[in-house]
């Protein structure tokens, strides 16, 4: 898994070559394996993890968009190079919405690489028009 997130970071332009990171990204995804507000799937083929998706529920303020303001977002959709183009991520990410769909939540969001896009626009997925932006604390 901690691969793949590192495969998805540098597809987005992110330097991950920074080792530090890993071993606290490999006890997140341990602890929260068994949380009922995260979803995390994989996609094996000979015994190797190849694909992976995690959905997050969050827990927002109800707005005209989401009323209930629990609602999901997506991430580590991932595929590893060199079994790219033969469904793998697709299945991760349907398995997060099929999982995310049973939560009840009402919307789901995500950030969407160039290479991933077709995949979120075929589920239904559509740009929102506004600015990610992110400041480090």
């Amino acid at each position: 898994m901690v691969d793949l997130r590192a495969e998805m970071f540098e597809a987005m332009g992110v330097d991950a070559s920074d080792e530090s990171w890993r071993r606290a990204a490999c006890e997140w995804f341990e602890m929260r394996l068994d949380d009922p507000d995260f979803g995390i799937f994989v996609v094996e083929e000979g015994g190797a993890v190849v694909a992976s998706a995690v959905g997050a529920i969050r827990d927002a303020a109800p707005s005209p968009s989401c009323p209930a303001g629990r609602d999901v977002l997506i991430n580590n959709v991932c595929t590893a190079p060199v079994y790219r183009g033969r469904g793998h991520g697709s299945a991760a990410f349907d398995a997060v919405l099929t999982w995310a769909r049973r939560t009840g939540v009402q919307r789901a969001e995500l950030m969407a690489t160039e290479g991933g896009r077709s995949i979120y626009e075929r589920a239904g997925f559509v740009e929102i028009g506004s600015a990610a932006m992110r400041a480090m604390l």
